[in-house]
């Protein structure tokens, strides 16, 4: 028999036991509806998302080639004598200093290369060439860590065997910063004037004689390239004028005065490539400076190099040829093939050991003109710039490619800020934007 007291115990652990049944079953309910997601797709099962590659290059040109190889083993041949400069002949035209000519380099050894010696050959000496690396190799290059291939490559050793100076900037600069890396030189080496030129191109003296200015090369009265640059610095500077640049060929050769960029506050560097020199020019003739056209000999602009760099010595066993660092892929070949053609490389016609140096001259100068055809052709202006596709897996590698596009996208954001910056879409700030020097960024665009 139950007495009152188990009863009432019993009922109690019934409804106890119920109720923890309950709230079990509760708890399960909401432990799978808040049950957390995995956060590990590969547990789940689920696919990853798969890039979506480039297409793979049909065509890669052929790797370049080194237009003076003998410079690795051997110092470079003696210049043509009537080039060669007399000991401080800069002295007789009284100037302060030694004049010297910048080359900035970034891509392309070969074109490099070929833009120094033509300048040796022409009469610039050596020690008054300042090749400034603009690589951001850092110092790859000066160690010798870089091969042929890679699009940075620069041999500071070859340009030591040629005499010339290499000086390196920290880090790799836009078009624009360069030149104001080429003021703050002249600030070191306290340089009153300098000329610098650009790296792709061929330069030629007056050898065959120009009306005017000088005699043929070998007669009285003759001057090398170098000596006319001489001649109108010492004029330019006599001139007493407000004077800002002289150009030899627009400015494929320029003749700076450092006081004029200093004025106009320097390049501007968020206009890094194109559109950054008519900025600057703009500025110059806005605050007054003057720019006029001089004449020196053949600058020629240039997308290709000479085959052997010998030519430019005069060797006559070498018959002047030049190639296309980065030619484009060949067309479909004919049903017949033509006899002797070669794709993308000129030969000159020259006797095979031309006695007078001024008619070898000639055969140069008429290959210069075919470069220079070749270059402002359908080929386009700045393929040159990618001939080099090697290098992958060295030192500060960057995907040639990749970097011409990016190139591309700075150069179109530096003409839209040329554009905000002036108002204007185009070059004729002056006489077709009516706008001064202290217009910069006051005023609104004149289109729609």
């Amino acid at each position: 028999m139950i007495r009152p007291r188990q009863a009432l115990f019993l009922i109690g652990l019934l409804f106890s036991g119920g109720f923890l049944s309950l709230l079990i079953l509760r708890n399960n309910a909401r432990h799978d509806l808040v049950k957390p997601h995995n956060v590990y797709p590969e547990e789940e099962k689920e696919a990853k998302p798969i890039p979506k590659y480039k297409p793979t290059p049909t065509y890669i040109p052929p790797p370049v080639q080194d237009p003076f190889p003998a410079l690795a083993t051997s110092n470079p041949p003696p210049i043509p004598p009537y080039n060669v400069a007399e000991k401080d002949v800069w002295k007789k035209y009284g100037l302060e200093v030694a004049p010297p000519l910048i080359i900035g380099f970034t891509r392309s050894w070969p074109m490099l290369l070929q833009a120094v010696v033509s300048y040796i050959t022409a009469g610039w000496p050596a020690e008054q060439i300042y090749v400034v690396e603009n690589t951001g190799m850092h110092m790859a290059n000066a160690r010798g860590q870089l091969s042929l291939q890679h699009p940075w490559y620069l041999s500071h050793s070859a340009l030591r065997r040629l005499g010339v100076n290499v000086v390196q900037t920290p880090v790799l600069l836009s078009f624009a910063q360069l030149q104001n890396f080429y003021l703050s030189m002249s600030y070191t080496n306290n340089w009153p004037y300098y000329f610098w030129s650009h790296m792709d191109v061929l330069a030629l003296g007056h050898e065959n004689g120009f009306e005017g200015l000088t005699a043929r090369a070998g007669e009285p009265g003759y001057k090398s390239l170098y000596t006319l640059c001489l001649e109108e610095l010492n004029r330019t500077l006599e001139s007493g004028e407000r004077w800002g640049l002289r150009f030899f060929a627009y400015d494929h050769l320029t003749l700076q005065n450092p006081k004029a960029i200093e004025d106009i506050g320097g390049w501007d560097t968020l206009i890094p490539y194109y559109m950054t020199d008519c900025d600057t020019y703009t500025r110059l003739h806005m605050r007054n400076w003057t720019q006029k056209d001089a004449n020196c000999g053949v600058i020629t602009d240039t997308s290709v190099a000479l085959d052997d760099l010998l030519a430019l010595y005069r060797d006559p066993s070498i018959t002047p040829s030049f190639s296309d660092p980065n030619p484009p892929p060949p067309p479909p070949p004919p049903e017949e093939e033509e006899e002797g053609k070669v794709e993308n490389r000129d030969v000159a016609t020259v006797a095979k050991e031309p006695t007078d140096p001024v008619e070898y001259w000639k055969v140069l100068l008429s290959t210069a003109d075919r470069m220079f055809h070749y270059k402002h052709g359908g080929r386009g202006r700045n393929t040159w710039q990618s001939g080099q596709h090697g290098g992958k897996g060295e030192l500060f590698y960057y995907d040639s490619a990749g970097f011409s596009e990016a190139l591309e996208v700075l150069t179109e954001a530096g003409k839209e800020v040329f554009r905000r910056k002036w108002g204007h879409g185009n070059c004729d700030l002056i006489v077709g934007g009516g706008l001064k020097f202290e217009d910069q960024w006051q005023v609104l665009k004149d289109w729609e």
